[in-house]
């Protein structure tokens, strides 16, 4: 768990739930070992300068490219678009729904969850503007891509910490399951991509 800013605490409490020992991360060298990390949602310009401040850049970078997935929610998905981390091909618009009085909760249907829609929380949120052409688009709302995934990194718009529902949570450990090998192909692929 990214722990700079941001929503993160919440994040693990729904991960406890689900079974996890969610670990803090602020340094670089907390990063070894881990299976998985999720970039909360917060103020996605004070995470940023944090990732700056602590060198932590080039380690996400190193963490994504084993394969090992991520989660990035609000704030978080746009640190791991193209204009931050680039580790997904996708461009976001920041506060694309309005400010702080136009959030607002919605049903959504997010392919791979299954028929029962679930509760998001959208509050200052993104959009995806951009999907580059190996990124699937899970959910949409009023047209605009609001769920995403490509190879190992998964992200929303929305903040899946704030309501009972750990499918989201659930679906982004399960890509925590997977073999190593299968993980490593998953990064190459990604990677093959994006410079292609």
């Amino acid at each position: 768990m990214l722990a700079l800013q941001g929503d993160f605490e919440a994040h693990s409490a729904a991960l406890s739930e689900l079974g996890c020992h969610p670990v803090e991360v602020r340094r670089p060298q907390q990063l070894d070992g881990l299976q998985a990390l999720v970039l909360p949602g917060g103020e996605s310009t004070t995470i940023a300068k944090g990732i700056a401040a602590g060198g932590l850049e080039q380690p996400l970078r190193d963490f994504a490219g084993s394969g090992r997935p991520l989660l990035g929610t609000c704030a978080g998905l746009i640190l791991l678009g193209c204009d931050h981390l680039g580790l997904i091909d996708i461009e976001a618009r920041r506060n694309a729904f309005g400010r702080q009085l136009k959030s607002f909760e919605a049903d959504l249907v997010v392919d791979g969850l299954g028929d029962e829609p679930l509760r998001a929380v959208f509050i200052r949120a993104p959009w995806i503007e951009r999907l580059g052409p190996d990124v699937e688009a899970l959910a949409e709302v009023d047209g605009h891509a609001v769920v995403a995934r490509q190879g190992n990194v998964l992200v929303c718009a929305f903040h899946p910490e704030l309501t009972d529902d750990l499918r989201l949570h659930a679906l982004f450990l399960s890509m925590a399951d997977r073999t190593p090998a299968d993980r490593h192909a998953s990064a190459v692929a990604g990677a093959a991509t994006s410079l292609s």
